[in-house]
């Protein structure tokens, strides 16, 4: 058993050295885009303050990377987590929706708040200030709801 504990620690160590030089997709546009929800929608201060600090990280292309980000496999996860959601959600691109997919949009993310799957539990245990109080969740659905009813 031991000896063929070495070698597979080594070979794990390897295959571990390698995952590092894998590049990472980059997910950090330097400015806001044209089409940003903040372009097309009045959004109130406070508003865009818990959208920035609890659903930019993985639905815009803004994305804050944290130093363990840059270590595989963590880093291979990331980049799937936030693929996914900017394919579910671009708050980059919102403008760009129809009418009617931004009203679907809009509704998913109050649908998201009240059921508490957004943002993810496997994203708040690492970012626990994206973590959404009770008061934060009402202004979130109140704006979706006014910015929805106005379209």
């Amino acid at each position: 058993m031991r000896r063929l504990l070495k070698p597979l620690l080594g070979i794990g160590t390897l295959l571990l050295i390698a995952l590092q030089f894998i590049p990472r997709d980059h997910n950090e546009a330097g400015n806001t885009a044209v089409n940003a929800i903040d372009r097309v929608y009045k959004i109130p201060a406070n508003v865009s303050v818990i959208l920035k600090r609890s659903c930019y990280d993985c639905h815009s292309d803004q994305t804050d990377y944290p130093w363990y980000a840059r270590l595989q496999p963590v880093r291979l996860m990331m980049d799937r987590h936030v693929r996914n959601g900017k394919a579910e959600l671009n708050f980059n691109t919102f403008g760009t929706y129809t009418a009617r997919k931004q009203r679907s949009k809009l509704r998913a993310i109050g649908q998201s708040l009240e059921e508490g799957s957004m943002p993810l539990s496997s994203y708040t245990l690492l970012h626990r200030n994206a973590i959404l109080s009770q008061t934060e969740k009402a202004q979130l659905m109140n704006w979706v709801k006014q910015t929805s009813d106005s379209l």
